[in-house]
């Protein structure tokens, strides 16, 4: 294994993150029967796919652009809350396509905050994990 200095916090946190997530992909694989759940964070906004491995076909997907995400009131709408609408309509978009077992790949995130959030929204909605 090849160890690489960085002077830049960013640049080795996005490293580990991404050796994390390899790790992880070795063991979780989606098929048909039972897609990958994958979840992309960026600096804005949120994604969610369910992924076909065999096929290597994207089956349904979500994100904060496609979502309609009430903007943030006097009500004080979170990241939080964004995420569960993600989730949830992932869910709903991947029932009416009858799909209800899913394997959940965190792509290397820690199952907390946002992550966690479109998981426990996908899971009220129906997902089965």
């Amino acid at each position: 294994m090849i160890r690489i200095k960085f002077k830049n916090k960013t640049a080795s946190k996005v490293i580990k993150r991404l050796k994390n997530k390899a790790r992880t992909r070795k063991k979780v694989n989606g098929t048909s029967e039972r897609p990958r759940l994958a979840v992309f964070r960026s600096t804005r906004n949120l994604y969610a796919q369910l992924i076909d491995d065999t096929s290597g076909k994207v089956l349904v997907s979500a994100s904060t652009l496609k979502v309609a995400v009430p903007t943030k009131t006097k009500e004080a709408k979170t990241n939080k809350d964004a995420a569960k609408a993600v989730g949830s309509e992932l869910a709903k978009l991947a029932l009416a396509k009858n799909i209800k077992n899913v394997v959940f790949d965190r792509s290397g995130y820690l199952y907390h905050g946002r992550v966690k959030a479109i998981a426990e929204a996908a899971r009220e909605a129906g997902l089965i994990f």
